[in-house]
This record gives structure tokens, C-alpha cells and sequence, in this order.
């Protein structure tokens, strides 16, 4: 990112020496008219310069001094836009938009990709560990709603853990709207479902169906997922072709949509946990990828788990 933002910052500010020392190079190069008022592109090359200084600034620390960055990203947006209807309507020659070229459209998807990490980064809540939980650790120190550990639980019985995303998602929405199939399917297996969400343990209650009584295990810092190895969503697995298919199938059911309630970017997952270990995963390869129990259950069946090792199958 500070790579990016320093070329960014020094192409501007020489930019803007360009323009102050030679206000009518832009006009000669492009063999337009020659300039009336040179300072006019002067003063367009001094708000460059200042651009410049503030990615030079933005590059010390990126993720506090976004603002400067979004800022650059939506006049870098705005530009070609503008040039487009400004030459489609043959007010301004198409041979002058090269300079947007390296001024704007070069930069877009850097700063895209700068924003989106920040955002990312901004998004991740955890417990301060930087090291991950290792699942049997992680076992051992989160508790059902009903009070025993996930350890323990599943030391009676094998435990059917489903990671949600956040509740307003619409795909959370449609999970929940077919949990009894879901909780039919757990009995069917002599298993145990549990769902994993990242509100605080309670605030959950009010999302549930009200007939459905499901074990819960509140993850506000995501730790669990992470002890699982579900991490944020890429911006393929979160909006790609397939989710926005899959939300608008979803919508049609009346699944609907709300407010953020949990972290947006977190990738859901079923798995099989057989006393504190993995014995069969079903990570989400995006983010509309519902649970599917039975292949989950066919996946372990065969093959017989090793101990230490795990099944990982896929739910389509």
C-alpha cells in the first residue's frame, strides 16, 4: 500500500510541476488550440500537487488516513466518467484522454484494492490472540447456550457445528427459514446441531425461529471461525456472479435482507466435530453456500476419519 501511495504521490506532485512550469504542454501535446487561460490548468495542476502531499501523508499510515485515499479514488472514478460524455457528445477530442489514462484509470484498481483491505481490516474483530485457536482449544474454551463446552458436547455426541454469517445477511436469513430441515436431518444422524453467530450470547434470540430450539454459540470476535479456518471473504466469494444469483433466488423466497449485524465479510461453514476434533468440514467456497448436511455425513461416511485428519466436502 505505501508503495502505491508514494508513486502515486510523486507522479502527482510532477504533475503539477509539469503544469505550473509549462501550462500549455498538455494543449501542444495533444495539438489543440492554443491555451487562452494557462491558469486555469494551473490551478488544476496545483489541486494535483496537493493530491500528491496527501497520499505522501496517506502512505505513513494507510488505514488511518483513508479519507485521503477515498477521496482520490472518486475524482480518479469521476474523471474518465465525465471525459467519456464530455467526448461522446463531441465537446472535447477523444485524442485528449490519454492524460486520464495515467492520471486516473491507472490508479483505479490500486486504490480499490487499498480501500478494500482497509475495510477488511477494519471489519476484523478478534480477541487480540494473533495466533489462531487450534480447534481443540477452541473446544475446550467456548460454551453452548445450554452451558457445556463444545468439548464436551461433543464428547456425548457427535455435534453438527453451522457458522452463520451476520444476521442481516439474506443467505443467514434462508439458513435460519429452513433450520427445522436442518435440525431433522442432525436427529436423522443422532448428531447435535449448533449454531455459531457473532453477536453477543442472547442477542441472537430475536433472529431464531421462535418453535426451533438449537444449541448457540455466540462468537463476537470471530474467534471460533477462525479456529475452524473460516476466514473474510475474497470480493469473488462475497459478491461474484454466483451470490448475486443466489440472492435474488433467495429474495424470491422472502428471505430478505437487514442491517449489518455481525462482521459482513466473514465466510460461513458446517463441520462435524467428534470430541474437540474436525472429523469432516464443509468450509463455504462463497458466501451464498448453504449447509449441506448430507454431504457432509456421505463425506465422512466414505472414508473412515484418522485420527488428527478430517474430511473436507464440498456442499454442491
Amino acid at each position: 500500500m505505501r508503495l502505491i501511495l508514494v508513486s502515486a504521490g510523486l507522479y502527482n506532485v510532477a504533475f503539477a510541476i509539469w503544469s505550473l512550469l509549462w501550462p500549455q504542454g498538455w494543449v501542444v501535446l495533444c495539438d489543440l488550440p492554443w491555451a487562452r487561460y494557462p491558469e486555469v490548468w494551473q490551478a488544476l495542476g496545483l489541486k494535483s500537487g496537493l493530491l500528491g502531499i496527501g497520499y505522501l501523508i496517506a502512505a505513513l499510515q494507510p488505514y488511518r488516513y483513508w479519507p485521503i485515499i477515498l477521496i482520490g479514488f472518486l475524482g480518479k472514478l469521476i474523471a474518465p466518467l465525465g471525459f467519456l460524455e464530455a467526448a461522446s457528445a463531441g465537446s472535447i477530442p477523444w485524442r485528449v484522454g490519454w492524460i486520464l489514462v495515467f492520471n486516473d484509470v491507472l490508479w483505479l484498481v490500486p486504490f480499490a484494492a487499498i480501500l478494500w483491505e482497509v475495510l477488511r481490516s477494519a471489519l476484523i474483530h478478534h480477541s487480540g490472540r494473533e495466533e489462531p485457536y487450534s480447534p481443540a482449544e477452541a473446544s475446550a474454551l467456548f460454551h453452548l447456550s445450554s452451558g457445556e463446552s463444545l468439548l464436551e458436547a461433543s464428547r456425548e455426541r457427535d455435534v453438527v457445528l453451522v457458522f452463520l454469517r451476520h444476521f442481516g445477511c439474506t443467505f443467514t436469513r434462508e439458513i435460519l427459514k429452513s433450520l427445522r430441515d436442518l435440525k431433522a436431518e442432525s436427529d436423522r444422524r443422532e448428531t447435535r446441531l449448533v449454531l455459531v453467530h457473532m453477536l453477543q450470547r442472547g442477542q441472537e434470540e430475536g433472529y431464531l425461529p421462535a418453535k426451533e430450539s438449537v444449541s448457540r454459540i455466540a462468537d463476537p470476535h470471530c474467534d471460533l471461525y477462525r479456529a475452524f479456518g473460516l476466514g473474510k471473504g475474497t470480493l469473488l466469494e462475497l459478491f461474484g456472479p454466483r451470490v448475486w444469483l443466489r440472492g435474488v433466488a433467495a429474495l424470491f423466497k422472502g428471505c430478505g435482507v437487514g442491517l449489518f449485524r455481525g462482521d459482513g465479510l466473514q465466510m460461513p461453514g458446517a463441520f462435524l466435530v467428534r470430541d474437540g476434533a474436525i472429523i469432516a468440514s464443509q468450509p463455504a467456497r462463497h458466501a451464498a453456500e448453504r449447509p449441506d448436511l448430507p454431504a457432509l455425513f456421505d463425506g465422512l461416511s466414505s472414508q473412515p476419519a484418522l485420527p488428527g485428519a478430517h474430511q473436507t466436502v464440498s456442499a454442491e
